[in-house]
């Protein structure tokens, strides 16, 4: 039986931590989807848009070798993310652990079988401090900051919108 692992992520302005994740992921799953968080989500979560829009993100995330799948995440509770993806494992980075997003998360999950697999977070990079360290050069990290298509982005990110994305069968090391 094929085990599926899904790894869900703003994944905004891609870095190390993203990636050690989705590597990690990979080794311990058969087949590895990635939840890309659309832009509304996102806000949601954290307060603020990302600065890279959906569609870019999730053409980043979608081309990474270790994922075979890459799915817009449009709803806050996972366990509706569940229903639609139908995986086995769900990865997160370990500052969640302990804490009581993260007990719930471990809850919910328990109800339906699924595991939750905690992998180290990347201290000395984040998506927060790179985005902090643009602010201070005076950068503009607001939406589509980092060349968003406008009209045709937003286009584009609505038609990402709850599609799961799969790559073609690659040969794998």
């Amino acid at each position: 039986m094929q085990t599926v692992g899904y790894a869900p992520g703003v994944y905004d302005l891609f870095h190390v931590g993203h990636l050690n994740i989705l590597r990690h992921a990979r080794d311990r799953c058969d087949y590895l989807v990635a939840g890309v968080v659309s832009d509304e989500m996102a806000t949601l979560a954290k307060g603020r848009p990302p600065v890279i829009p959906l569609v870019e993100r999730l053409e980043i995330v979608r081309s990474i070798r270790y994922v075979d799948a890459a799915f817009v995440e449009t709803v806050p509770n996972k366990l509706e993310t569940w229903q639609q993806v139908r995986f086995d494992v769900l990865f997160k980075g370990d500052d969640w652990r302990g804490t009581p997003k993260g007990e719930k998360l471990e809850r919910d999950f328990a109800t339906v079988g699924v595991r939750i697999v905690y992998f180290p977070y990347t201290v000395h990079t984040s998506s927060t401090q790179l985005r902090g360290a643009l602010e201070a050069l005076g950068g503009s990290t607001g939406p589509g900051a980092a060349g968003s298509a406008g009209v045709a982005g937003a286009a584009s990110a609505e038609s990402a919108r709850n599609q799961r994305t799969e790559k073609p069968a690659q040969n794998r090391p």
